[in-house]
């Protein structure tokens, strides 16, 4: 417990000062790219992160899993083996890529190089995938925590650098953006292969144990393939959301253009403030999921109950507190990007979406570690489909317009948070108030 404790306080002390500098890339990036090109910038992440997954196969996640349950001299095979899984399936996605991005049309609207810079990610994230999952796996939290720092202070470094030397239309501006992205990731690569190398050499030094190439394979997919498909549900559904909430707002009588602004509002200006705390939940999940993983390896259900209260007791120690202050400081902090009245009310009523994702993200961690991907993807189908039909119906009437869409997102993100805690309660064996534990576990 005592290391569980000592990592998310590396992790979060390293996320806090690495989500400053994300706020200052979003103030830069609002600046140089005005509300139009903000939306436009903001409409494309998602269809870019949606690659990015794909490309990870969600393989830190597996085998981060796999090395907490392994004994230290299985770790070698296990990532050879790894290795020779994602240089295979890497290979297959950038032809399919390379085949298909071309005849994508959500890429029309940019300029088109953006294509490239999406295959460029590829191997990039593919490889960063294994020494990330092992590091985190083995709680090297210390590695993770700059390797996220120092991806997000030279993408900073690079649009600054970049923005005062040179003048660009909007289309190019963004291409600049991403590109810094590719470059970031690129140097994170390079830190972390080069201390996974050392690693390798540490590990050839010490008894070595080796495990059957299907085992290892089996059990690397049994978590990375339904955890992928859960993330791609998660990003289809979060490349989509940008054209539904303009189609609603279209419906509701506001031009296609303002409709373009209000969602840059939305998503650059309000959910980039509201979700600043995040960092905390993010660095939760990465060392919760090593963690309940061997808990539940070792069935230590007591241990398990515990971390879930702590868990849950700190989440609202700092998430409640943090909606209070944006909804009271809604306009000052909104004004650090742009003079809008429309981002202050948004930040403001979208307290109950961020408030339930503090909590959801943990409690992913937890379903992770306890081999309940599948419903942790059912919890997520419900709600969003629950969610993208109250955004539309309401976000179209003319009345509501965006706060009709904000209800239909506040409520998708209650729901999954209701379903995930409900379902973790019943699987470790505590009731709902965790007060009086269960004395079967299933």
């Amino acid at each position: 417990m005592r290391t569980f404790f000592k990592g998310t306080l590396l992790l979060i002390i390293a996320a806090f000062i690495g989500e400053c500098i994300e706020f200052l890339v979003n103030m830069v990036l609002a600046r140089e790219l005005g509300e139009k090109g903000m939306g436009l910038y903001m409409s494309i992440l998602p269809s870019i992160f949606l690659i990015v997954i794909l490309a990870s196969l969600e393989l830190p996640i597996a085998i981060s899993k796999f090395a907490a349950e392994q004994e230290e001299r299985y770790h070698r095979s296990m990532l050879k083996h790894a290795t020779s899984l994602t240089v295979l399936f890497t290979g297959a996605l950038l032809i399919v890529a390379v085949l298909v991005l071309p005849y994508i049309p959500v890429f029309d609207d940019y300029h088109p190089m953006v294509r490239w810079i999406v295959v460029a990610l590829i191997p990039i994230i593919s490889l960063t995938s294994i020494t990330r999952g092992y590091f985190m796996g083995t709680h090297a939290m210390g590695k993770i925590a700059f390797s996220n720092f120092l991806r997000k202070f030279v993408q900073l470094l690079l649009l600054v650098f970049i923005y005062r030397l040179l003048e660009f239309e909007t289309n190019t501006s963004i291409l600049v953006a991403l590109c810094t992205i590719v470059v970031a990731d690129l140097v994170v690569l390079g830190y972390l292969g080069v201390n996974y190398i050392l690693q390798l050499k540490e590990l050839n030094r010490r008894p070595i144990s080796y495990l059957d190439k299907k085992i290892v394979r089996r059990n690397l997919l049994s978590v990375s393939v339904p955890t992928t498909g859960l993330r791609i549900f998660h990003s289809v559904s979060h490349a989509v959301q940008p054209f539904l909430i303009k189609a609603a707002l279209v419906a509701s009588g506001l031009s296609a253009g303002l409709a373009t602004e209000h969602f840059g509002l939305l998503a650059g200006v309000a959910l980039s403030i509201g979700f600043f705390p995040a960092f905390i939940a993010h660095s939760l999940l990465i060392v919760l999921i090593p963690t309940v993983s061997k808990a539940h390896a070792d069935k230590n259900y007591a241990m398990l109950q515990s971390l879930l209260q702590k868990v849950m007791r700190f989440t609202a120690l700092y998430g409640i507190p943090a909606v209070i202050v944006f909804y009271i400081f809604a306009e000052p902090l909104t004004q650090l990007f742009f003079k809008s009245n429309s981002a202050e009310l948004y930040l403001q009523i979208l307290w109950p979406y961020f408030l339930f994702h503090f909590f959801i993200i943990p409690m992913q961690a937890f379903l992770i570690g306890l081999g309940l991907v599948s419903d942790a993807f059912y919890h997520q189908i419900w709600s969003t489909i629950i969610s993208f039909v109250l955004m539309y119906v309401l976000g179209s009437i003319q009345e509501l317009q965006m706060e009709g869409v904000i209800i239909g997102m506040n409520t998708g993100a209650v729901l999954v948070a209701l379903m995930h805690y409900l379902t973790i309660c019943k699987k470790i064996g505590v009731t709902v108030l965790m007060r009086e534990p269960v004395k079967r576990y299933s």
